[in-house]
């Protein structure tokens, strides 16, 4: 059983009963019709706090609080004076999806414009997904990418919940388009031939900059591959460990792509 991945020449192969994963890669290897093969590795999610309102979010303006160091942040409303964002700025979230409902998140939420209808089950904009009228549940393979984890929800509102808006917190972006793409499941992981899915979605249907929040297992070619087939700005994840990138490679956010802004962190005391 395979299925094609469209925008590269690749496949995912699903293995016959009693054979193992090496084995497969070495008879792969052996074709020369195949350039490479590889695991379907597992990849994680990362960590983050849950921050319920603006004045705790430190990160984006931290004035000392619960003992912070003052101006230890991204200098936030300092940008804000120049600009909040654009509305045509659409961001893809590759992740356990997003509560689009949710009343700080609803009114950012990217729209598929060339799906004509979201429920007459015709795939009206010829991309190979039906109805995606607001991104795509890759596990599910549906259109529904509700969050089921909480991690890609905060994800996306710190890129760009509403802000000015008298409720929760605010987004870097105040009036973004957050573009919901579902691989991570409920417990966080997910498997790298949905993160490549969605990141091909995401290439197809315009995202400006495609954020991945995760990461683990080893080298991919085919992640990477479908990373430089982008023309977006790919924000990766450095990691949690506090272990040094260059020694230690995280992927995707240690891939060489030249599109590709990996972001590692410092906590409220800038360390």
């Amino acid at each position: 059983k395979k299925k094609d991945f469209k925008g590269l020449k690749m496949q995912r192969m699903k293995l016959p009963a009693g054979m193992s994963v090496e084995e497969a890669i070495d008879y792969y290897k052996g074709n020369p019709d195949v350039e490479y093969a590889e695991p379907n590795y597992i990849v994680h999610a990362d960590s983050v706090p849950d921050d319920p309102s603006f004045s705790n979010l430190w990160g984006l303006h931290n004035t000392g609080q619960a003992g912070g160091k003052p101006d230890a942040d991204i200098d936030a409303p300092e940008a804000w004076e120049l600009t909040a964002g654009s509305e045509d700025v659409v961001i893809a979230v590759v992740d356990s999806g997003v509560a689009y409902t949710h009343p700080d998140l609803a009114g950012n939420i990217w729209t598929n414009t060339a799906e004509t209808s979201c429920s007459d089950g015709i795939d009206n904009d010829n991309n190979g997904y039906i109805d995606d009228c607001n991104g795509w549940d890759f596990i599910g393979n549906d259109n529904d990418p509700m969050d089921y984890n909480g991690h890609g929800t905060h994800v996306a509102g710190t890129i760009a919940a509403t802000g000015n808006n008298a409720l929760g917190v605010t987004g870097i972006m105040w009036t973004a388009k957050i573009m919901p793409l579902r691989f991570l499941g409920i417990n966080g992981s997910g498997t790298l031939a949905d993160a490549v899915a969605a990141i091909l979605y995401a290439n197809a249907n315009g995202a400006h900059v495609i954020n991945n929040s995760w990461g683990g297992g080893g080298y991919s070619q085919a992640l990477k591959d479908a990373i430089d087939a982008s023309d977006a700005v790919v924000v990766c994840a450095a990691g949690n460990s506090s272990g040094d990138n260059d020694e230690f490679a995280f992927y995707p956010a240690s891939f060489t792509s030249s599109n590709i802004i990996s972001v590692a962190a410092t906590d409220r005391n800038d360390i």
